[in-house]
C-alpha cells in the first residue's frame, strides 16, 4: 500500500513519564524475570525494568518482513543497550506513535527512520544524565555502552536497570546527536531475528491463536454476489447443529455463533437463505474487459503530458502498439482473516492480526458507537498480510457480531470466503502507442490505462492506478499518459507493490518491444534512456553484470531483464528461463537492489526474494474470474501458488548506500513478471502482453 509520509512533532513521540511500577503487557519476552520487574518508561518506546531488560515497543506489525528486529535495531543502535537484552512488545493505538498507526507501503524503516532513532537517543541521554548527577560529575564524563553508563575517569559502572526511575525524572531533551553511519554497530549487520525463537517453539500469538475468557466462535456468511444481501433465510436447521449458540443477521450477512468454530461451520451449511443479488448478478469477467477496452479507446483524464506527443509521433520513422492486460488478484494470506471481539456497553477490546491499528479501531469506535479512546486493540502476529489486512471489513464483523451476542467472539474466515470475498488487486488494461526515430531510439510513449481507482481521485486521475507508468524515469522526450476510472463493482484495494505490480509488467514488457523494434540490445537501449537516473541505472548495470548477460548461455537458456523504481528503492532483475514444447520453467533470477541505508541486509535478502516468490506466482497462475457477480476461484486448487519445485535460485545484490532507507517489502515484487516475459521472448518470439502466462502463450 502507498501512503505519504507523516511529519510528527518530536513531543509527540518522546512523552517521558514517571515511573510505573509492575507495569506489564502480555508478550513475547523470553525472561520469566521480566513479569516480576519493574519497568520504567523514559518513552513510548523504552521500557527498562529493574533486571536490565529493555522493552522497545514496535508500533508497527509483524506480517513476516521484520519489522520487530529492524525497528527494535534502530532504537537500540542509539540507546547504546545490550542487544541480547532487548525484548519486544506492540503497544495499543496511541497519538504518541503518530497520527496513523500501521504498517503499509512498505514504510516501516521509512517513517521510523528518524524518529526512532531519536526516541532511542534521547532515552540514552536521559541515562546520562542521571548517572552524571548520582556520580555528580559532569556529563561529559560519562558515556553510555552496551546497556551501562560508564565513568570514563575511574570506569565506575551503572546499569540501565539502577538508573531508569532517575532518568524518567529528568526533561527530554530537545535536540540529541544522531550517530554518523560510519559509527554504527549494529545497524548494517545481521544479528539473529527477535521473533524467530517464539515462533520456532509455538509460543507467538497469531490472530488465529487468540483465546479468552467465555469466548463463543463465529462463521459468517456473505452474499456470493458483489452488492448483494439477504433477502430472508430459515435459520431452522442451524439450530439443530449442536454446539450453535445463536443466529445473528448483521449488515454484511448472517453469522453462525457457537462453542466452536466447526460448529459454527456445520450451522452455517444448514442455513437456508434466499439473495437478493442486486445489480451485479450479470457481472462477468468478459463484460468487465470489453468496459476497459471501450474506455481505452477514448481520452482520459491526464497523468502525465510532456513534450508533444502528437508531433513525436507525425515525425516518427516507425511506430508501435500494443495492449497490455492483468486480472484481478486476491492477497490469499496463509492465515485466514480473523479477529475476536468484546463489546461491553462502554468499551470494546480487539484481538486482530492487523497492518493499521488505527483503522482496526475506528471501525471498532463506528460499529458500536463507542468513542475511539474506549477501544482497546490488541495487535497481534499476522501470518500474511500483502496489503489485505490493511483492510479492516473483517474486523467490523467481528465487531458487529460481538456487540449482538454480548460476549467475547472469534470471527474465523474459511478460505473460500478469503478468495471469494477480497478487496481486490485491480484489474488493469492499457494501450500503449511510442515512437522511434531514424537510428531506433524513441522519441514519444503514450499510454491510456483502464483500471478501477483503489487510491482516490484527483483530477479525474488515481495515482496508484498509474504508478509505473506515469513515473517512468526513462529519457524519452514526449510522454503522454491517461487514465480511465473503470469501475466494475468489484472491491478493489492495495495488493503488494500496488500499481506497480501490474504496471512494470506493461512498461517494461513494452519497453522491450521498442528494443526489437528499433534493433537494440533490451539493456543498451535502458542503459541510454536512464542516463539522468543514476541510481535506476545502477541496479541495472549490477544486476547485467551479476547475470553475466554479455556471456553465453547454455543451450536451451535465456534472459529476460526489467527495472522499477518503487516504494523509495531501485530494483533490476534478470531472470533466466527455458522453454520446451509449451513449457516453462525459470531457472535463475538475478536481483540488483538500492534501498539506500540497509539496516538488517539478511532481511533486506529476505524480503527481495519473497516478493519475488509472490510476483512469480502472479505471472505464472494468479488469476480472479468473475461469472454472473461471482468470483469463481474457492480455494488454492483453483488459485495455485508457485510450489518449492518451481522455485528458482535467486541471487541478490546489495548497493551499498548512505541514502535514506527506501522500502524493501514490496521492493521486488513488479520486476519479475517482465523479467521472465521478455526471456520468453528471447526464447520463442512470442509476446506476453497479459497474466497470468498460459501454456497456449508458449507453443
Amino acid at each position: 500500500m502507498t501512503a505519504p509520509a507523516q511529519k510528527l512533532d518530536r513531543r509527540d513521540f518522546l512523552k517521558a513519564s514517571g515511573l510505573l511500577l509492575g507495569f506489564y503487557l502480555p508478550g513475547r519476552n523470553r525472561l520469566p524475570a521480566q513479569t516480576r520487574a519493574a519497568k520504567t518508561k523514559l518513552n513510548a518506546y523504552v521500557h527498562v525494568g529493574t533486571d536490565d531488560i529493555v522493552t522497545l515497543f514496535i508500533h508497527k506489525a509483524e506480517m513476516g518482513q521484520g519489522t520487530v528486529t529492524s525497528l527494535s535495531m534502530l532504537l537500540a543502535e542509539e540507546l547504546e543497550c545490550d542487544w541480547n537484552k532487548v525484548r519486544t512488545e506492540f503497544p495499543g493505538v496511541d497519538r504518541a506513535y503518530g497520527p496513523l498507526q500501521g504498517v503499509f507501503g512498505s514504510m516501516s524503516i521509512r517513517t521510523s527512520w528518524d524518529p526512532l532513532r531519536k526516541a532511542g537517543a534521547s532515552a540514552r541521554e536521559m541515562l546520562i544524565d542521571a548517572a552524571a548527577q548520582k556520580w555528580s560529575v559532569d556529563r561529559s564524563q560519562c558515556r553510555a555502552e552496551n546497556g551501562v553508563v560508564i565513568n570514563i575517569a575511574t570506569n565506575a559502572r551503572l546499569s540501565y536497570g539502577s538508573l531508569a526511575e532517575a532518568a524518567a525524572q529528568l526533561p527530554v531533551p530537545a535536540n540529541v546527536a544522531l550517530k554518523d553511519p560510519k559509527q554504527f554497530r549494529l545497524i548494517g549487520t545481521s544479528p539473529k531475528r527477535l521473533d524467530t525463537p517464539d515462533k520456532v517453539d509455538g509460543r507467538t500469538q497469531f490472530g488465529i491463536d487468540v483465546r479468552v475468557p467465555g469466548m463463543l466462535y463465529a462463521s459468517l456468511v456473505r452474499c456470493p454476489v458483489f452488492g448483494g444481501k439477504v433477502a430472508d433465510f430459515d435459520a431452522a436447521k442451524a439450530k439443530t447443529v449442536p454446539g450453535v449458540k445463536q443466529i445473528v443477521p448483521i449488515s454484511n450477512g448472517v453469522a453462525v455463533v457457537a462453542d466452536n468454530t466447526w460448529s459454527a461451520m456445520e450451522g452455517r451449511r444448514a442455513l437456508q437463505i434466499r439473495w437478493d443479488e442486486g445489480p451485479r448478478a450479470n457481472t462477468s469477467s468478459a463484460g468487465i474487459r470489453k468496459m476497459f477496452a471501450d474506455l481505452a479507446e477514448k481520452p482520459g483524464a491526464v497523468a502525465r503530458k510532456q513534450g508533444d506527443v502528437d508531433a513525436g509521433m507525425a515525425g516518427a520513422a516507425k511506430k508501435i502498439e500494443a495492449v497490455y492486460e492483468a486480472p484481478y488478484l486476491a492477497h490469499a494470506p496463509m492465515e485466514p482473516l480473523n479477529c475476536v471481539a468484546h463489546v461491553r456497553p462502554d468499551a470494546c477490546e480487539v484481538w486482530a492480526s492487523t497492518q493499521i491499528q488505527t483503522a482496526a479501531r475506528d471501525i471498532a469506535a463506528k460499529v458500536t458507537g463507542l468513542a475511539p479512546d474506549k477501544v482497546q486493540v490488541h495487535t497481534m502476529y499476522l501470518g500474511g498480510g500483502f496489503g489485505r489486512r490493511g483492510g479492516s471489513d473483517y474486523i467490523g464483523e467481528a465487531v458487529e457480531i460481538a456487540k449482538a451476542v454480548g460476549e467475547p467472539v472469534k470471527l474465523t474466515w474459511t478460505r473460500e470466503d478469503d478468495l471469494q470475498h477480497d478487496m481486490y488487486r485491480p484489474a488493469s488494461y492499457t494501450r500503449f502507442a511510442a515512437a522511434l526515430d531514424s537510428e531506433g531510439w524513441p522519441v514519444a510513449w503514450s499510454a491510456r490505462v483502464a483500471c478501477p481507482s483503489f487510491g482516490g481521485l484527483r483530477n479525474g486521475v488515481d495515482r496508484t492506478g498509474v504508478e509505473g507508468i506515469a513515473d517512468i524515469l526513462y529519457g524519452i522526450p514526449n510522454i503522454q499518459v491517461e487514465y480511465h476510472a473503470a469501475d466494475a463493482g468489484i472491491p478493489v484495494s492495495y495488493w503488494r507493490s500496488v500499481g506497480y505490480s501490474q504496471n512494470t509488467f506493461f512498461t517494461e514488457s513494452f519497453v522491450d518491444e521498442l528494443a526489437s523494434a528499433g534493433g537494440k540490445d533490451p539493456l543498451e537501449l535502458r542503459r541510454r534512456l536512464l542516463a539522468k537516473s543514476p541510481r535506476l541505472l545502477g541496479v541495472l548495470e549490477l544486476a547485467a553484470e551479476k547475470s553475466g548477460w554479455s556471456k553465453p548461455l547454455p543451450a536451451g537458456r535465456f534472459r529476460g531483464i526489467a527495472v522499477v523504481n518503487n516504494i523509495g528503492s531501485f530494483n533490476a532483475q534478470v531472470a533466466e528461463v527455458s522453454v520446451n514444447q509449451g513449457k516453462m520453467r525459470v531457472h535463475r533470477v538475478v536481483c540488483a537492489v538500492d534501498c539506500g541505508q540497509v539496516v538488517h541486509p539478511k532481511g533486506v535478502e529476505q524480503q527481495i526474494q519473497s516478493g519475488i516468490v509472490y510476483g512469480l506466482t502472479a505471472a505464472l497462475k494468479g488469476s480472479i474470474t468473475i461469472d454472473r457477480g461471482r468470483v469463481q476461484q474457492q480455494n488454492f486448487h483453483q488459485y495455485d501458488v508457485l510450489r518449492i519445485d518451481e522455485m528458482p535460485v535467486v541471487e541478490v545484490h546489495i548497493v551499498p548506500s548512505r541514502n535514506a532507507p527506501g522500502g524493501i517489502g514490496e521492493a521486488s515484487t513488479p520486476s519479475i513478471a517482465p523479467a521472465v516475459a521478455n526471456a520468453i521472448f528471447a526464447a520463442t518470439g512470442k509476446r506476453i502482453r497479459h497474466l497470468p502466462i498460459r501454456p497456449e502463450d508458449l507453443a
